[in-house]
């Protein structure tokens, strides 16, 4: 078996790459841990070229003892850079030294997977009903079906099933017409098992070296023990800062008067309980109508009785959806059993009132109240089904909190009593971080006060005179998550911008195109603080307009919070000051992707500098050349631009295979595909339910659908841009009437798309 260094080497020199002392010692690091079993918690900065460091290790133990290694990532993107990029390079380049070729292949959940049963009518739905019933002319005029029928038209050509090569994507609603959740699905009954996407690209994953997984597929598969994964020893989590979020992600349950309807329409004529479903959702929709939003220390009784109405109903139910002795049950039978079990289970769990459950209530502008359940803490349960009977690998640039790893290795249980061994390395960055990069903190500035401060008219103008020199160059992180950034809205520079929706097609669009042109600013809430890559000169100024705290009303942020101050520990250090420092280093490590980049990245909150925490924030960050001389920075801003060079070629995605890419393919064109950078992060949202009743006058003139002043300033801040009446019903989520109706009320226009300037 040839040495670890000897395959290192021949990946790195096959990538067109170079050695650098950071990968090397990760790579050792990771073949230690895999040989000793001890875990490891490994920071690799941008550019040490992490991946290699782990996958040739994974790949060398897979060979030598026949066992597959599995990867989770937490983002598509690094997924589709691992199995479209990294792994075919890889492999092609230990395959002479191995003598023969490293195998791979990529595993998701059943929703990313398109469904052949349902495509050909097996899973009959109200949606499917209404669009099969339509005219050729009626269809072909429907955005919905327009979408379906381009699903259907990729669905015979497709090899993968795979949503993510479907480039442009599609809707929710029209993605739903043609996919099934995991409870949904009919197994090994389905008459098209054998031609079924998912099974063949899980059968193709078991004898594979290296498998590629998400986090929260990962851990279904350890907290269930469903076994969708292969039988594996080593895990290596990329992306490790958000393990934590991922899985408290996965198994956080909600419940709201429109699931509890829409499992009572499934169930339809096929239980006599449907009548007495919908019932019970007019009930909790009364209880929970005039409740305020916030957590709930305690269920109420009137709550108590609409779960357990809920609960009864829903159990009654799974008895009357259960085929006759003998019979198999169809697809629409199977969604609704799915549909009342999920309510069932829910509402079981909240009635339960768990001592580490958080239970809260949140307004909808769209769903209406959503009520919500979730563990205060995930550290034991990760303790117990992720690391026992395995080697444990967390790697990301952002481990070491504050100067530490203690903070993350806390929240995955690997700190107390009973903890498994593990240690602690950070192998630094190949950047030279005070030469390459500024960090600017406007200490002129007061400090925000608040969740959502007043807009200040000094720091709106910080950001757009710093975005000026820029031209515009920028990436603008709002922590505030409600569009804070608005006071900045508007043409900058003379050059049209775009603000990017978090988790929606715009976003994804803007984020591609402010990576091939210097012309363009790319505005965002938390979507952008991580997992989007805009190296070289398309970036070279990332504004934070403030601390990214969690808001105080933050139900779970809070519970942890007073558990730990109830302990005796310091709440705010440990939950709060840790979270911003987590973001803060993922947001300000937007800005340096390569050992040519350069850039300015600038806070405009004084409290980076005065509060009695700034120093713990401040470890966190990478080692910028630190001032607070504002001229000096719009200076070195105006001397980037006009020394900058043209922006960088975006990769285009790739084809997939059932195991991932495909040779010299892109999406869409067929042409070879440049392996520039990273592809920007595809759209996770979870499937959202059909918008509530009309709950506002204005809903006479949107078609029933409930509206917001917080939507009216979506809409007017969208036709600010330019978009389309397409652009804003998708980004908005709804149909484009409903959208034009709006418009049409308020005397807005909408424009042709948003205008971007590249030159």
């Amino acid at each position: 078996m040839p040495s670890l260094d000897d395959l290192l080497h021949a990946a790195v020199a096959g990538v067109g790459g170079t050695e650098r002392p950071g990968q090397v010692e990760m790579a050792h690091a990771v073949a230690d841990a895999v040989e000793t079993g001890e875990h490891l918690l490994v920071q690799a900065g941008t550019g040490t070229g992490k991946s290699l460091a782990y996958l040739v290790p994974a790949v060398q133990h897979a060979v030598d003892t026949g066992k597959t290694a599995v990867v989770a990532t937490a983002t598509l993107a690094l997924q589709a850079q691992i199995v479209d990029r990294d792994m075919p390079r890889l492999a092609e380049a230990l395959a002479p030294v191995l003598g023969r070729r490293p195998t791979y292949a990529l595993v998701k959940g059943r929703r990313n997977y398109v469904c052949l049963h349902k495509l050909e009518g097996g899973f009959p739905d109200d949606d499917a009903d209404t669009l099969m019933s339509l005219g050729d002319v009626d269809r072909a005029a429907s955005r919905l079906g327009a979408e379906v029928v381009r699903l259907r038209e990729w669905a015979s050509e497709t090899e993968s099933g795979d949503r993510d090569e479907l480039v442009p994507g599609v809707s929710e609603r029209a993605w739903r017409q043609v996919s099934v959740s995991a409870e949904e699905c009919l197994g090994s009954r389905c008459p098209m098992v054998l031609e079924c996407f998912v099974e063949r690209s899980r059968e193709a994953a078991k004898d594979v070296d290296v498998v590629v997984t998400n986090h929260s597929f990962m851990a279904i598969d350890a907290f269930e023990g469903r076994q969708m994964l292969p039988e594996h020893d080593v895990l290596v989590v990329d992306e490790g800062h958000e393990l934590v979020d991922r899985v408290t992600s996965t198994i956080t349950d909600e419940l709201t008067a429109g699931t509890v309807r829409a499992a009572s329409k499934r169930a339809g004529r096929q239980a006599e309980s449907a009548e007495a479903l919908d019932d019970a959702a007019t009930l909790l929709e009364s209880v929970l109508e005039p409740m305020p939003e916030g957590r709930l220390t305690a269920v109420p009784d009137s709550l108590a009785l609409a779960l357990g109405r809920i609960r009864d109903v829903a159990r009654q139910a799974q008895t009357e959806l259960k085929p006759p002795p003998g019979e198999e049950p169809d697809g629409a039978r199977q969604v609704a059993r799915a549909a009342v079990e999920d309510l069932f289970e829910v509402s079981a769990r909240m009635l339960e009132e768990r001592e580490l459950d958080v239970i809260w209530l949140s307004k909808d502008p769209r769903r209406g109240p959503v009520l919500r359940v979730a563990p205060m803490s995930v550290a034991m349960l990760v303790r117990d089904k992720v690391f026992d009977e395995r080697t444990v690998v967390i790697t990301s640039a952002t481990l070491e909190l504050g100067g530490s790893f203690d903070a993350v290795a806390g929240t995955i249980g690997l700190r107390g009593e009973g903890s498994p061994g593990w240690r602690g390395l950070d192998v630094g960055s190949p950047f030279d971080y005070p030469k390459q990069g500024i960090a600017y903190v406007a200490r002129h500035l007061p400090p925000p006060g608040g969740t959502a401060p007043p807009r200040d008219p000094r720091r709106d103008r910080g950001a757009r005179a710093r975005r000026r020199r820029a031209r515009p160059r920028s990436v603008l992180l709002d922590a505030g998550g409600q569009g804070g950034h608005r006071g900045d809205a508007g043409p900058v520079g003379g050059h049209r911008h775009r603000r990017a929706l978090p988790g929606r097609g715009p976003d994804l669009d803007a984020r591609a195109r402010v990576r091939q042109g210097p012309r363009t600013c790319l505005f965002g809430t938390l979507s952008l603080w991580q997992g989007v890559d805009v190296p070289g000169s398309s970036c070279q100024l990332v504004i934070v307009d403030r601390i990214p705290f969690p808001r105080p009303d933050d139900p779970l942020a809070s519970a942890r919070s007073q558990a730990i101050a109830r302990m005796g520990g310091n709440g705010f250090m440990a939950v709060s000051a840790t979270h911003a420092a987590l973001r803060l280093a993922q947001g300000a490590g937007r800005l340096i992707r390569r050992g040519d980049d350069r850039g300015v990245v600038a806070f405009l909150d004084s409290r980076m500098m005065s509060a009695r925490y700034a120093g713990f924030l401040q470890r966190s960050l990478p080692p910028f050349w630190p001032t607070a001389d504002r001229a000096m920075v719009l200076s070195a801003l105006a001397r980037l631009d006009e020394t900058a060079p043209p922006p960088l070629p975006v990769a285009a995605p790739s084809l997939r295979g059932l195991t991932g890419a495909l040779a010299g393919t892109t999406m869409g064109s067929g042409s070879a595909s440049p392996a520039a950078d990273v592809r920007p992060v595809a759209d996770e949202r979870p499937v959202a339910d059909d918008p509530p009743p009309p709950t506002s006058p204005r809903t006479a003139v949107t078609h029933g659908h409930a509206w917001t002043a917080e939507l009216d300033e979506e809409l007017r801040d969208g036709v600010s841009l330019g978009l389309s009446v397409d652009e804003l019903a998708e980004s908005m989520e709804l149909p484009g009437e409903v959208v034009e109706a709006r418009l049409s009320g308020l005397g807005l226009e909408a424009g042709r798309g948003p205008t971007l300037t590249f030159d």
